[in-house]
């Protein structure tokens, strides 16, 4: 059986662009952003869209606290309610911020897009979710089906429609204007769960409320007890609701054309296991065990997702990267490296043991762009990105990992013939390619 890497894409390599450390480096007074190539948009300011939504995603948070608040004011218990629910539901937040970023370290999404995501949750679809849930309930369901089933019907059929639309919107304009973002089920699952952090984060501001005010219903003790089972006991409910869509996006993204129906099957399942949840957790303890046992099974299968497309995507690195040994910007012993997550963070202490925080962040850098380029090479050979797009994400890509490369192994001491990289069999790991 050959042993010969496989081509990098299906592309004639004849007519690839490739290039090596000794090649120029962008033209004077042209823009090179190491953060703009590995997010695949051009050089330059932030684009005014991407700040304008930002802004308007906040600002949209804003008003739907400050709704909160005037619900807090009007129960006739003051401010009280509000500045004791706002901070019960921002303190477990980090924490779960974290653990979604964990998941994301093979190959991060751009910080700014989860944040957006993050502000598309907590503000658009939250305050917007208020707004129609509380007119579909006041002037819709309880007068025609009374205030018990109308209530019923509000959480366990409206909502769920409501809330996950208005969630998988973000998604859904994700795979329309920013498609490249999306490389895969992971990719989908983050972003996904990023907008459900935010949007749980602000509902549960108008849930604290509600246990405080309501001490026919139990008052502090009912607030202990939202605060565990939703703060710290189902935390990541809606996270895992809109990877449903997240799913189908990511499922969409995959093709060249077509798709739509993922999308769609995405969202249903989205709002059947929000409808669910709903539905069975109004039915007492047995209810809500019920709830737990369905959303603990899902929640597993996601994480068998996310393993599987840890492989995938460490199998694409395994593929394609070899097939670049002759830039000299990558090594058999490089591939090993970028295979591994904890090679990863072993090259990136020593980087920043070497040359403090420029050559960790050129580290990064290097391995983020050859994780880029490998994915590229698999979106070439399914024909999801055609030649010309190709061509031009593998030299910005190439050239990225060129200077990155060249920044981090200036840094080592005695000269790589005598300090090789740890990760490497021996010092050509740095020596190929430099001059």
């Amino acid at each position: 059986m050959s042993t010969q890497p496989r081509p990098a894409t299906a592309f004639p390599r004849s007519k690839l662009l490739t290039v090596n450390e000794s090649s120029p480096p962008p033209a004077a007074g042209e823009p090179f952003s190491p953060r703009a190539v590995l997010a695949g948009r051009p050089a330059g300011r932030t684009p005014v869209g991407f700040i304008m939504g930002i802004a308007v995603t906040a600002a949209c948070a804003m008003v739907a606290l400050g709704i909160d608040a005037a619900q807090s004011f009007a129960t006739g218990h003051g401010v009280a309610p509000f500045a004791i629910a706002l901070p019960m539901a921002l303190l477990p937040v980090p924490l779960l911020v974290v653990v979604v970023l964990w998941m994301d370290r093979l190959e991060p999404e751009p910080r700014g897009m989860l944040a957006f995501a993050f502000g598309w949750g907590a503000g658009i679809a939250a305050l917007t979710a208020l707004i129609v849930n509380t007119a579909d309930l006041v002037y819709v369901t309880m007068p025609r089906l009374g205030a018990s089933t109308g209530e019923y019907v509000a959480a366990t059929f409206g909502a769920p429609v409501i809330e996950e639309s208005l969630k998988g919107l973000f998604l859904i304009g994700l795979l329309w204007r920013r498609r490249g973002e999306i490389d895969g089920p992971t990719d989908g699952v983050i972003y996904a769960a990023m907008v459900g952090l935010g949007f749980a984060m602000i509902e549960n501001v108008g849930y604290y409320i509600n246990a405080l005010v309501s001490p026919e219903r139990g008052g502090i003790a009912l607030l202990g007890y939202t605060f565990v089972l939703r703060g710290l006991v189902s935390p990541f409910l809606h996270p895992i609701f809109t990877s449903m869509t997240g799913l189908g996006v990511a499922y969409a993204a995959s093709r060249r054309s077509g798709g739509k129906w993922a999308v769609a099957l995405g969202l249903l399942a989205a709002m059947t296991l929000h409808g669910i949840w709903n539905g069975l957790s109004l039915y007492g303890t047995a209810g809500l065990l019920g709830a737990y046992l369905i959303m603990s099974c899902v929640l597993v299968a996601l994480i068998v997702v996310l393993v599987a497309d840890r492989r995938r995507v460490i199998g694409l690195i395994r593929r394609y990267l070899p097939a670049y040994q002759h830039t000299g910007l990558v090594t058999a012993d490089d591939v090993a490296m970028l295979a591994s997550l904890r090679a990863r963070g072993v090259a990136r202490r020593w980087a920043r043991a070497s040359g403090g925080h420029p050559a960790a962040t050129a580290m990064s850098d290097y391995q983020l762009a050859a994780t880029e380029l490998a994915l590229a090479c698999a979106k070439a050979d399914r024909r999801v990105l055609d030649f010309n797009a190709f061509a031009a994400r593998e030299h910005s890509l190439l050239t990225l990992m060129a200077l990155a490369r060249s920044a981090f192994s200036r840094h080592v001491a005695g000269g790589s013939e005598i300090t090789p990289a740890p990760w490497a069999a021996s010092a050509s790991a740095l020596t190929h390619g430099r001059h």
